[in-house]
């Protein structure tokens, strides 16, 4: 059983900075050779992708709409995946979900599938993430 939980959500005004956290529990699994990633959803929008990176390190993925302004991150031996969000804006508004691929068994340690949520069947419940103008 793999638990996900976010904290760090909040309101914070554009050009402002947040920080959200995800503890992650693998139970019996392993933590390693798995991807971790963060989606967003906004009211009456499909969920998007935001970002991605491997577990235990590598080249990290981002939407085109965040480049340059967040930055995901994991600590490994906290087992805590980070989004440091910079320059936010009213359009990054939403609900904030930690996500995690299962274990992968043939594929290198440093890979990440494309932000499709059906790709990270493990998910934490969320965080509300609110930028006022």
């Amino acid at each position: 059983q793999v638990t996900l939980v976010e904290s760090g959500g909040g309101s914070v005004e554009a050009g402002g900075s947040l920080t959200l956290s995800c503890v992650v529990d693998v139970g019996i699994s392993t933590y390693e050779r798995r991807c971790m990633a963060w989606f967003r959803q906004a009211g009456g929008k499909g969920r998007e992708g935001v970002a991605a990176i491997p577990i235990e390190g590598g080249a990290a993925l981002y939407a085109d709409s965040v480049k340059g302004r967040f930055t995901i991150s994991n600590d490994y031996a906290k087992k805590t995946l980070y989004l440091h969000m910079n320059d936010v804006r009213p359009d990054d508004t939403g609900v904030y979900t930690c996500a995690s691929t299962g274990r992968f068994e043939n594929r290198p340690r440093n890979f990440c599938p494309e932000l499709f949520i059906s790709s990270f069947p493990h998910r934490g419940q969320g965080a509300q993430v609110t930028v006022t103008s």
